[in-house]
């Protein structure tokens, strides 16, 4: 069953730019991750941001965890804490329960 994951980011003052880069460079991170289809980086407000994840399964977007570690690793710097306890990323994940097109 597909699965999703998404996560919400906040930048720090002026790192927009850079944020963005850092994901432009990641996508190949992913692209070799088993099970990943496509990913959509998503501007939601002033310096927020959310990223959106596709996946064959949750099997596979859980076996992946440690890439996409990786990879916020490679832009933490840039990231504000969204406080509340909740550190530099508010990330769910789950699999699809109902689909719904047009």
């Amino acid at each position: 069953m597909t699965a999703f994951n998404l996560v919400r980011f906040r930048v720090k003052p002026g790192r927009d730019e850079a944020f963005i880069d850092a994901h432009r460079r990641a996508n190949t991170d992913l692209t070799g991750a088993r099970g990943f289809r496509r990913a959509s980086l998503l501007k939601t407000g002033e310096r927020s941001y959310a990223v959106v994840g596709e996946w064959d399964s949750f099997d596979s977007l859980a076996a992946a965890r440690p890439q996409m570690i990786a990879m916020l690793d490679s832009f933490r710097a840039e990231l504000e804490d969204l406080g509340q306890g909740l550190g530099v990323t508010d990330p769910v994940s789950g699999s699809v329960v109902l689909e719904m097109t047009a």
